[in-house]
């Protein structure tokens, strides 16, 4: 079973040493469109069954650097990519990283491009946590949220992994001060039975 997080110490600046585990120029599985996709590194969840297990350490790769931004900047220019996707390892543990290429993508293309981000927390989570959390999160368009549970694991879910795990627009659910499902993919809160889905607090 994945850990809980604890705001108090899982802290961005106090676990993450700014190393990215891969980069994937050009990538057609990790949200819609052509994606470039970024998995960070280091996860403190470490869901049982996690299909990036190798990307659990915060030393796992390599720093990110002023040549890998500009690369990943230079990629998202091509006229067929749809946006950036954030993996791991953790985003939200790793938010120097994110946010500085995200600060770049949105200095650079605006609101063209967009950006999905997969977490283990929740987004009532990441809604109590930290500033630069919170900041990530306001610069995100679609989140995947919640920790993967090998329990309910289910391959023919578009984007996720597991029936309790949810695609929700993140810039509707923070104007709405709840979860908003994403509605451009099929079943976006899963394939929970009734019960499950009341226990989902926030789902629409």
């Amino acid at each position: 079973m994945a850990l809980d997080p604890n705001p108090r110490l899982w802290v961005a600046e106090k676990v993450s040493h700014g190393y990215v585990a891969d980069y994937k120029p050009f990538s057609f599985v990790d949200g819609e469109g052509v994606r470039c996709s970024l998995y960070v590194s280091g996860c403190l969840f470490k869901c049982d069954g996690c299909f990036n297990e190798g990307a659990w350490s915060f030393r796992c790769g390599k720093p990110y650097d002023d040549a890998l931004q500009e690369e990943i900047l230079s990629d998202l220019a091509h006229e067929s990519i749809q946006g950036l996707s954030l993996l791991g390892g953790e985003p939200f543990l790793n938010t120097q990283v994110a946010l500085r290429i995200v600060q770049g993508l949105r200095e650079r293309f605006g609101r063209s491009k967009d950006v999905w981000c997969w977490t283990g927390y929740t987004f009532e989570e990441l809604c109590r946590d930290s500033d630069d959390k919170r900041a990530l999160l306001a610069e995100v368009d679609v989140l995947v949220d919640g920790r993967y549970e090998h329990a309910m694991r289910d391959l023919t879910l578009p984007h996720r992994g597991s029936r309790n795990q949810r695609v929700l627009d993140a810039r509707a659910s923070l104007d709405a001060d709840r979860a908003v499902p994403y509605l451009g993919v099929a079943d976006p809160l899963g394939r929970l039975g009734d019960a499950e889905r009341t226990g989902l607090a926030g789902a629409a």
